[in-house]
């Protein structure tokens, strides 16, 4: 059984920053690229952030010189640093990762809430 645990939401004012944690536990044969994404209500999942196996990165154009996504590899742990926040940052972030081996699953963690407002 993989477990992902996400960490560090909260309500921050705007131009604030906030650090998200997400840690995995389980059976992980070989953990590929690791992301974020959100869903803020009314609106369709988005995909913040992914960081590949080689450490390349890919950002939403929305968050982009905002958001940095980090990883450790060895531990199983990806961070997603949020600075200049903005309202509509409003949402809930998911952890996910992609196993880089056969059966290729994908697994996400229940969620952390993010919410930007004075």
């Amino acid at each position: 059984q993989v477990h992902l645990v996400e960490s560090g939401g909260g309500l921050v004012q705007p131009g604030g920053s906030l650090r998200l944690s997400c840690a995995a536990s389980g059976n992980i044969y070989m953990i590929g690229a690791m992301g974020w994404h959100r869903q803020a209500p009314g609106k369709q999942r988005e995909v913040v952030a992914s960081i590949t196996r080689g450490g390349s990165t890919a950002y939403a154009d929305s968050v982009k010189g905002r958001f940095t996504i980090s990883r450790d590899r060895a531990e199983k742990v990806a961070w997603l640093q949020m600075n200049s926040l903005k309202p509509e940052d409003t949402a809930v972030y998911y952890c996910y990762i992609n196993e880089a081996v056969s059966p290729f699953r994908t697994f996400r963690g229940q969620g952390t809430q993010v919410t930007v407002s004075s």
